[in-house]
């Protein structure tokens, strides 16, 4: 580790940054290194516009991507190095407004019955019935579980924040039928390892790929021909409950977001509310 990246990663402690967004940051900043084979310090203004004109023009950086490394070579210059260039106020993330896949309930339930292995259905069908990010599935422990109140403690969420969200009956039965299977002591997810060490003592949650290959394999399998990933099951979690008349500032709250405007995205996916507009439409449109 170079005394620059460690003057970084400490800036990033003090301004109290989750471990995952100091990854991502500091990822940023070593891409931008090893693009000009030299220490960021070195690297000029002008160096970082042709930069960042060659993740949005040859690279073709998806939005959230070319926001993370914006984000991570601003916070390096203008944060630890102290310089206030004027690149940074003008390079900004390409606008997007795409709506996020939705699986009906149907397609929900034919994926989740056509995982392979129980450790990932289980996982998987957590995550969709809690509305939960992969990344808080696979970490859940058996402490995060409130089966008195039926809730569970998502701990250091995005932003590092903690929130809780309820717990269906079946999905309690899930969780306790697969923990005596492994009984870790705070895993629920416990994690094999390339030597498939004995689940009661591993110490790591299962990895995301294998969580990410096993939902890929039953997409397929399902013939279901829609671009859906495991964060989809969140984003049909969400369309789901606010079909059933769920208001959506809970939701809201349940899925972490720290602004409205954020989950209102779901008020355009629903089913049910294009019928009641295209039924009242018909309706004063009949009496023209």
């Amino acid at each position: 580790m170079t005394n620059l990246q460690k003057r970084m990663i400490e800036c990033l402690q003090l301004k109290g940054l989750s471990a995952r967004t100091q990854e991502s940051y500091v990822r940023a900043v070593r891409q931008l290194s090893e693009h000009y084979h030299k220490s960021p310090d070195l690297i000029t203004e002008e160096e970082l516009r042709q930069y960042f004109l060659y993740l949005r023009n040859v690279k073709h950086y998806s939005r959230p991507t070319m926001t993370i490394a914006i984000c991570g070579v601003r916070f390096l210059y203008q944060q630890t190095l102290n310089r206030e260039w004027t690149i940074f106020g003008i390079v900004r993330p390409a606008p997007e407004k795409k709506l996020p896949v939705i699986l009906t309930i149907e397609e929900v339930l034919k994926i989740l019955g056509l995982i392979r292995f129980e450790r990932y259905r289980v996982c998987l069908s957590t995550i969709y019935s809690c509305g939960l990010r992969l990344q808080e599935g696979i970490g859940l422990a058996v402490a995060d579980i409130d089966s008195a109140r039926q809730m569970i403690h998502v701990r250091h969420g995005k932003g590092n924040k903690d929130r809780y969200v309820p717990l269906p009956n079946r999905t309690l039965e899930l969780l306790r039928q697969y923990w005596k299977t492994h009984r870790n002591p705070s895993l629920l997810f416990p994690a094999e390892g390339r030597n498939h060490i004995d689940l009661k003592t591993s110490t790591e949650p299962m990895s995301k790929t294998s969580v990410q290959a096993a939902f890929r394999a039953a997409l397929k399998q399902s013939g279901i021909n829609k671009r859906a990933s495991v964060h989809t099951l969140r984003h049909s979690w969400a369309t789901h409950l606010l079909e059933a008349g769920v208001n959506l500032r809970l939701i809201q709250e349940w899925l972490g977001h720290s602004s409205p405007a954020t989950t209102s995205v779901y008020t355009h996916l629903t089913v049910k509310a294009e019928q009641l507009g295209s039924q009242a439409i018909n309706q004063i449109m009949s009496q023209l």
